[in-house]
C-alpha cells in the first residue's frame, strides 16, 4: 500500500474524503498529518490547498493531498469565499451561518456557491483541480446533516438544503466530490503507474 497524507487535522475530514473516493483509493492508504499547521495566507482556494499539500508532504515526506474549500455568494461581491471558515470570527459553524444570513439580508438575489480546490504535491509535481457546486442560500437553516454552510445551502436542482442530504447523497455531488474526482486519476497515475 503506498501512503498519502492528507493535509489536515480532523480526523473527520479523513474519514468523508475516505468515503468519497472509495474505490480511487485502491491501493493508497490515507493517513492524517500530524504537523504544523502552515499559514494559510494564499488569495484563492487554490493556493490556500496547495500551501497546506505542500507543508504535510515537506513535513512527512509522504506524497500529500489537500483541500481548501467554502462558499461564494454572488449579492455579497464572492464573500465569504477563502474566508469562510472564520467568517464570524470564531470559527463557530453557526455564528458563520448567522453572519452570512445577516449580510445577504433580504436580498432577492441569494445564487451562490461551494468551492473546493483539491491539491496534490509528491516530489517536485503540483496538481490542483476546482471542484464548483451552484446552489442558493436560504433565508434560514434547514436540516440537521452535513457541517458549516450545508443548513443554509440549496444545490441547483434539489428541493432541500446540503444538510439534508444523507452522507452518501452529498458525497456523490458535492464540491469535494467534484474537485477530487478530477484529481485522482492524476494521483493514481502519479503513484501508482
Amino acid at each position: 500500500m503506498m501512503r498519502i497524507v492528507l493535509a489536515t487535522h480532523n480526523a473527520h475530514k479523513v474519514e468523508e474524503l475516505t468515503r468519497i473516493l472509495g474505490p480511487a483509493l485502491e491501493g493508497l492508504e490515507l493517513v492524517a498529518y500530524d504537523g504544523p499547521e502552515p499559514v494559510e495566507d494564499g488569495e484563492t482556494f487554490e493556493a490556500n490547498a496547495l500551501i497546506k499539500a505542500r507543508a504535510a508532504a515537506a513535513f512527512t515526506g509522504l506524497p500529500a493531498l489537500a483541500d481548501d474549500s467554502g462558499i461564494s455568494v454572488d449579492a455579497l461581491g464572492g464573500a465569504p469565499g477563502i474566508h469562510s471558515a472564520r467568517y464570524a470570527g470564531t470559527r463557530v459553524d453557526a455564528d458563520n451561518v448567522a453572519k452570512l444570513l445577516e449580510e445577504l439580508g433580504d436580498a432577492t438575489d441569494r445564487s451562490a456557491q461551494f468551492s473546493c480546490a483539491a491539491a496534490f504535491v509528491v516530489d517536485a509535481d503540483e496538481f490542483v483541480e476546482l471542484g464548483v457546486w451552484p446552489g442558493t442560500v436560504l433565508e434560514e437553516p434547514v436540516g440537521a446533516g452535513g457541517f458549516g454552510y450545508d443548513p443554509v445551502f440549496k444545490p441547483e436542482g434539489l428541493s432541500v438544503s446540503a444538510a439534508e442530504l444523507r452522507p452518501d447523497e452529498k458525497n456523490a455531488i458535492s464540491h469535494r466530490a467534484r474537485a477530487f474526482a478530477q484529481l485522482m486519476p492524476r494521483v493514481r497515475e502519479r503513484l501508482l503507474g
